[in-house]
């Protein structure tokens, strides 16, 4: 009797080994696994955020790009504003000096009638 207790006692302590092996067994698959899984997402989170720092850097390309097109795009329009202003002062000028011009041509037409006028007199008519 004390035998078959024994036996008993060792066949099911077996099994309870066997179990506690093979759930230990499972645990340490089940944790490979995720551990891979894990490796598998954090492999491609690396590949998405490498992508977005391409991206980035592509877009501060045209950034720097696009700031110095407007520079020189602000550059220009300084010159071409000095440029109109003094067109305008010089059209003032010239507008000015033809009122001018105008203004003595009359004139000088008036003195030139005028003296025609007085010679005509004198001649037509002695005094």
């Amino acid at each position: 009797m004390i035998e078959r207790r024994d036996r008993e006692s060792l066949l099911e302590g077996g099994s309870e080994w066997t179990e506690t092996r093979k759930r230990k067994k499972a645990s340490k698959e089940m944790l490979v696994k995720r551990t891979a899984d894990i490796s598998t997402e954090l492999v491609q989170i690396s590949r998405l955020m490498s992508e977005q720092v391409q991206q980035s850097d592509e877009t501060m390309k045209h950034l720097v790009d696009s700031s110095s097109q407007v520079s020189e795009t602000h550059e220009e329009f300084k010159n071409q504003s000095g440029v109109l202003q003094m067109s305008r002062k010089l059209l003032t000028k010239y507008n000015r000096r033809e009122f001018t011009d105008k203004l003595l041509i009359f004139l000088a037409l008036v003195l030139f009638f005028a003296t025609v006028l007085y010679i005509t007199k004198k001649r037509l008519f002695p005094s």
